[in-house]
């Protein structure tokens, strides 16, 4: 008879155990993991937009080089842009 109410009450505890990790742990860490994960996202976020501007600028650079270059090649080699596309 004492085995018999000692596993009753071991499943009575063993339910209630998974009931308040149920009620109590699963969400608070469904809370944590997502704000966690939109957080970590919200800071790729900001990197990715300081790494594209840091390659806008560098493309406007290389957009002016090549103005540039294109300017002094007219000036020096006025037919190399005729020679260059009859290669073409």
């Amino acid at each position: 008879m004492f085995a018999g109410e000692f596993f009753t009450a071991m499943f009575v505890f063993g339910g209630v155990c998974a009931i308040l990790f149920i009620v109590v742990c699963v969400p608070l860490w469904l809370i944590l993991h997502y704000s966690r994960s939109k957080r970590a996202h919200r800071i790729l976020a900001r990197e990715d937009r300081e790494e594209l501007q840091r390659l806008e600028d560098h493309a406007e650079s290389l957009s002016e080089r090549v103005d540039t270059l294109e300017k002094i090649l007219d000036h020096s080699a006025p037919k190399w842009r005729r020679t260059h596309t009859d290669r073409e």
